[in-house]
């Protein structure tokens, strides 16, 4: 009838904390783990555990290093990005193909954001609007903005598997935009791209006073 009571490893109660935060969507795709000294006296265990927790994260594809940086990896398979990528490289006419995949989901996000987004969220996105507007006047690229303020609205939505899929595309994004505005000239003509992302930023404001009064 009864089952035998298993000692449950230190490292795995590591493994479950993180990957229970990565699913509430309190660690996010891209969020950078707190140096390993710290991780030991947050989570009080010694060295050798914490790296074995660590090292199975990452086997499991929640985590991955760059450089020195521990940092949280979109669940999201690479074998979606890795595919995509080598699709539009061989025909760049993929990469509208792509700008209709984004509208699809956030044409659903965007409604979800106006209900769920904190004030932090919408401080965020007017952050990027701005960066994204500076950049423009200044005849800069802005492909990065543009990938920043898709992933900002994902968040926005509170919705973790729509965030890692959106991170997962995030580098797609920056580089369909970076080919698009290739042109300088075009980027000139392409105020009304501004005009329309501020719209979308401040379709939640008006929003959140009526749902919290």
């Amino acid at each position: 009838m009864f089952k035998p009571i298993k000692h449950v490893k230190v490292s795995d109660e590591i493994v479950d904390q993180i990957r229970n935060l990565i699913s509430q969507g309190k660690l996010k795709p891209g969020d950078r783990l707190l140096p390993e000294r710290e991780l030991i006296r947050e989570f009080d265990v010694s060295r050798p555990s914490l790296r074995e927790a660590l090292n199975s994260l990452i086997t499991m594809g929640f985590l991955e290093i760059k450089g020195k940086r521990t940092y949280i990896k979109s669940v999201a398979s690479e074998s979606m990005q890795n595919p995509l990528s080598l699709l539009i490289k061989a025909d760049t006419q993929k990469l509208f193909d792509l700008i209709e995949v984004r509208k699809a989901i956030e044409a659903w996000g965007a409604f979800l954001a106006a209900q769920r987004a904190t004030e932090e969220d919408i401080k965020q996105l007017e952050t990027i609007i701005e960066e994204m507007k500076k950049a423009f006047e200044e005849g800069r690229s802005w492909e990065k903005q543009d990938a920043d303020f898709h992933l900002g609205m994902a968040q926005a939505t509170h919705n973790t598997i729509q965030t890692h899929v959106m991170s997962t595309i995030y580098d797609l994004l920056r580089e369909s935009m970076a080919k698009v505005f290739k042109d300088r000239a075009k980027v000139k003509n392409c105020s009304i791209t501004i005009n329309e992302y501020s719209t979308r930023s401040r379709i939640i404001l008006p929003i959140k006073p009526e749902k919290n009064p």
